[in-house]
């Protein structure tokens, strides 16, 4: 499974969760949140993932559900009055993208309405889940960052591969001429 097809799964099956559970609760339309610091038109491709993951999933915009589109532009200080209006709409679920301050506006408006996300990094270091197993209150997502699976996936192809004696990894780097090693640091290395 590519990884786009898997995020849009994951992100649809999270996002599915809680509104076919409010849905149940409440004969109106569920709304949707979708909290985003960034430019309307910055990230065209994810939006149109979202929308697709939720279609895999029998939920259209306008059918069977309703959105409340609110971007920041960029300008982060507008991020808790978009989160609260979300709140005071009563969504059924906040979707935060585009950044941390996002998902810290919308973690800080609710503690009721679930927040779904998506961050680059570790939420754990920046403060947003308590455990990537046990996110703990309202809020749950996942991370593009790979970092966290580097020693599960290392460890899962020296089982396979016992007699390993070099493991080599294959990446697209901004950095051309650099190496990074098991423990993580990064040193020259000549191009080929």
């Amino acid at each position: 499974m590519r990884r786009r097809e898997f995020i849009r799964l994951f992100i649809s099956s999270v996002v599915a969760w809680p509104l076919t559970a409010r849905a149940q609760q409440a004969a109106a339309m569920p709304v949707i949140g979708y909290l985003n610091g960034a430019l309307a038109a910055q990230f065209p491709q994810l939006l149109a993932g979202f929308h697709k993951g939720l279609s895999e999933t029998s939920y259209s915009e306008g059918r069977n559900v309703a959105f409340e589109y609110r971007y920041a532009d960029g300008q982060y200080d507008r991020l808790p009055a978009m989160a609260a209006d979300l709140v005071s709409l009563r969504v059924s679920v906040i979707v935060a993208t585009a950044g941390t301050p996002t998902i810290r506006a919308a973690k800080a408006a609710t503690s009721n309405i679930p927040i779904v996300f998506v961050i680059g990094g570790d939420p754990v270091t920046f403060g947003i889940v308590a455990s990537p197993n046990r996110p703990g209150g309202n809020i749950t997502g996942m991370t593009l960052s790979g970092s966290e699976t580097v020693a599960k996936r290392l460890g899962l192809m020296l089982e396979l591969v016992p007699a390993a004696a070099v493991i080599a990894v294959l990446a697209k780097s901004k950095e051309p001429n650099q190496r990074v090693t098991a423990n993580g640091t990064a040193s020259g290395c000549a191009q080929t």
